[in-house]
């Protein structure tokens, strides 16, 4: 009803694709996430509804016709080419579907347009937040394991605790040794180290 439908977000790391490869990245996804609807089909003879088995009414991918390719071998690999598929390249908005050679331009104040604006601007948001926080974490995480005494029990810890490592930085040495686990020795190579 063109409303996001947030509680059907779902994050994917990219587990089997070395370096930046965009369609091998999205042609993974793809294929993780109809393999998931598929055992989540398989497994709900109760009838409940599993929202992982539910299979989606189209598929728009970021991108122009190299996205679609990758899209559509996955869907053609796994039998699923009742599910349509559309690929939406942000340059000039143009849409890009399977057979035809040409993309489509939706007429600037069209509504459509708009629909797949907002869609595509939602998923883009999505995607740069989660990337964002993998990130950050990422970066906190490997600076605390380079000192001495912080391992992974401490490092959640103050993590849970000043929720950053400019939270960190900005704690007073009573505060740093008040959290679970860390003691006055390790709290002052902690200082030190930042």
């Amino acid at each position: 009803k063109g409303v996001a439908s947030k509680q059907d977000y779902r994050h994917f790391r990219i587990r089997t694709v070395e370096g930046a490869n965009d369609f091998a990245s999205m042609a993974e996804v793809l294929r993780r996430r109809f393999a998931r609807a598929h055992e989540q089909e398989q497994k709900s003879p109760d009838g409940k509804v599993n929202r992982w088995g539910l299979m989606p009414d189209l598929v728009i991918v970021d991108g122009g016709k190299g996205q679609l390719d990758a899209a559509l071998g996955v869907i053609q690999e796994l039998d699923l080419m009742q599910i349509p598929v559309a690929g939406l390249a942000k340059q000039n908005e143009e849409l890009f579907l399977p057979g035809r050679p040409d993309s489509i331009r939706l007429p600037r104040d069209s509504q459509a347009l708009y629909l797949v604006q907002r869609i595509r601007d939602e998923a883009h948001r999505f995607a740069v937040s989660y990337h964002r926080q993998l990130r950050e974490k990422g970066s906190l995480a490997s600076i605390l394991e380079e000192i001495e005494g912080i391992g992974p029990q401490r490092r959640k810890a103050l993590i849970k605790r000043f929720g950053s490592l400019e939270g960190i930085r900005q704690a007073t040495l009573e505060e740093l040794i008040q959290v679970p686990g860390m003691n006055h020795s390790v709290a002052e190579k902690l200082q030190n180290g930042l």
